[in-house]
């Protein structure tokens, strides 16, 4: 679909923290939407309290994490009896949350990393190596990985600051691989190659200042079966969370190429060293035509609901 003459109001920013991600961003989606004759008037939201255009004819969030990827902001958009990009506010809880995420894949057989759910304070019965993660938070924000037992309380108390429940996941040694996911189609398949320990933040996003930085594979070297292994399941888990419009499904593929699904992103970063724009490119999907496809995707699903 075309987007000119279109009314769009851009949502950036947030409260949580990957604000500056989510600004980056948003500077993309704007300017392409512009470029391709769109109305667009951005939104710097926040918090809870915040103004849209009188006249809109559709919203496109962009705000990563908390709030914006989490289903608080689709349900305010809800009530606001707007149209927005991404999925509602259940599948957005529920893709957010990794806990329950990954009880999705168990129901489903999506295969997915041994895990268990301590409180904070509590030990984990698992053996190491495994990795302690805060269950609602995006870009590797509040993540650790315990390899010795000398890391195991540093990183309980480090992730302990972002919530009372820690997921623990076992340690996958592999391949990091990523999978885009836009309505029914799986992209191509990009490996990640971090430049130190491993894909956190600084290393997602080294323009902010963090350093580190990673080299991205895209295709991924993978033969043919694999290939179209991983991106079966990385269907199967987008479906198994009930999700219609667009995701980013990340993966660990072990050793003896068994992938496993870890999670899923249903708001994925849209700057100049994300992913899902490199992904997208590969397949002949320019940045323009990847922002129309995602308010495509969004109206259908608005439709058949």
């Amino acid at each position: 679909m075309s987007v000119a003459g279109k009314r769009i109001a851009v949502l950036k920013g947030g409260p949580g923290s990957e604000r500056e991600v989510s600004l980056a961003s948003a500077a993309g989606v704007t300017k392409a939407l512009r470029a391709r004759g769109a109305d667009v008037t951005e939104v710097d939201v926040t918090g809870r309290d915040f103004t849209l255009p009188k006249q809109v004819d559709v919203v496109f969030n962009i705000i990563h994490g908390t709030f914006g990827e989490d289903g608080e902001l689709q349900a305010i958009l809800d009530k606001c009896g707007v149209v927005y990009t991404g999925e509602g506010a259940e599948g957005s809880r529920l893709a957010f949350d990794k806990i329950e995420t990954k009880k999705c894949f168990v129901k489903s057989g999506v295969p997915t990393a041994e895990f268990e759910v301590i409180k904070a304070g509590e030990r984990p019965a698992m053996e190491i190596p495994f990795v302690v993660k805060a269950p609602r938070q995006g870009s590797s924000v509040g993540v650790s990985i315990v390899k010795q037992a000398g890391q195991l309380e540093p990183a309980l108390c480090d992730v302990a600051q972002y919530d009372n429940t820690l997921l623990i996941e076992k340690f996958i040694p592999g391949k990091e691989l990523t999978v885009g996911i836009l309505g029914d189609f799986a992209l191509p398949i990009i490996e990640i190659l971090p430049q130190q320990n491993f894909y956190d933040f600084k290393n997602k996003y080294p323009f902010l200042g963090g350093g580190g930085g990673a080299k991205h594979l895209c295709p991924a070297p993978l033969d043919e079966t694999t290939t179209k292994r991983v991106q079966e399941l990385a269907l199967a888990a987008h479906r198994a969370l009930g999700l219609q419009v667009y995701s980013r499904v990340d993966f660990v593929l072990r050793d003896d190429n068994t992938p496993f699904v870890l999670e899923i992103n249903t708001i994925p970063g849209m700057t100049e060293a994300s992913l899902l724009p490199e992904a997208a490119a590969a397949a002949g999907i320019g940045y323009g035509e990847l922002c129309e496809r995602i308010i495509e995707l969004s109206l259908m699903k608005r439709r058949r609901a």
